[in-house]
């Protein structure tokens, strides 16, 4: 599913062409996704303009003048700017016409995205209680560490967590626990101090790396311009069971971890601790 670095990519891209613009009107061809569509959304952004873009965790946000749009791609949701005349696919399920003809069309396929018309983003039920964004600098070594003491989950477990920092999704845990050396059943609490500043420098260099490659591209995920990612061709662990270590030559592990897909080098990252 996309996570934190492609829904940046997809805010990266297309805010230059979304700021500033009048909606025209909305289309819903279907209101039945997680949550369902407002029915009044149409009339709630006619004639609206679009004041700023922005992304709070995987939540795609276009604030107006009196209330914002909150939109998140689920498992494989698409928002891509196309031409007034591209033909209408089974699975676009909205489409936001702007003054200038282009159309900004939500697609998804198995229907686990959402888009909802919120009035406050700091009290919305989805976004009041999320924890530090990533590549900020209240996400520290030292805020990781205080988030561990008692935990006794595991460190990939807790670092999925949305409270703990949020956007770190199944692939870039895989990748940011291998950067660290730290194995993923290592239990959160028995992480050093040192560690947790090893770990939170990983989950910031994968996140960086994976946004300036356009986010990872496994199955269904495009950028705003439907031009795929191409970070997977850089990933270390994830989806590379039985595959030689890059460091090491051992072979890729795969188990499940709270019914997720992990993987791992049992030879490069460290089940130990205290």
């Amino acid at each position: 599913m996309p996570e934190l670095p492609e829904v940046e990519t997809v805010l990266r891209g297309l805010t230059p062409h979304l700021v500033n613009q009048t909606v025209k009107i909305c289309v819903l061809r279907r209101t039945s996704l997680r949550w369902p569509i407002p029915l009044n959304l149409p009339d709630l952004l006619e004639n609206q303009t679009i004041l700023a873009c922005s992304r709070r965790a995987k939540y795609f946000l276009m604030q107006f003048a009196e209330g914002s749009l909150l939109i998140h791609l689920g498992m494989s949701g698409r928002l891509c700017l196309v031409a007034a005349e591209k033909p209408v696919a089974k699975h676009d399920h909205v489409d936001i016409v702007l003054q200038n003809e282009k159309i900004l069309r939500f697609t998804d396929p198995r229907r686990f995205g959402c888009i909802l018309w919120i009035d406050d983003i700091f009290q919305h039920r989805l976004l009041k209680n999320l924890g530090p964004e990533p590549l900020s600098r209240e996400f520290s070594g030292q805020h990781l560490f205080q988030q561990i003491q008692r935990r006794k989950l595991t460190i990939k477990t807790l670092i999925m967590n949305q409270h703990c920092v949020v956007g770190v999704g199944n692939i870039y845990a895989s990748e940011a626990l291998f950067k660290a050396g730290l194995h993923p059943k290592r239990l959160a609490c028995s992480l050093t101090q040192i560690e947790c500043n090893q770990l939170v420098k990983a989950i910031k260099q994968v996140l960086k790396s994976a946004i300036k490659a356009g986010g990872t591209t496994l199955k269904d995920f495009v950028n705003g311009s439907a031009a795929p990612g191409y970070f997977q061709q850089s990933l270390a662990v994830y989806g590379r069971e039985k595959q030689a270590c890059k460091q090491c030559d051992h072979l890729i592990q795969k188990i499940q971890l709270n019914q997720r897909s992990t993987f791992f080098c049992e030879n490069c990252q460290n089940l130990g601790g205290k």
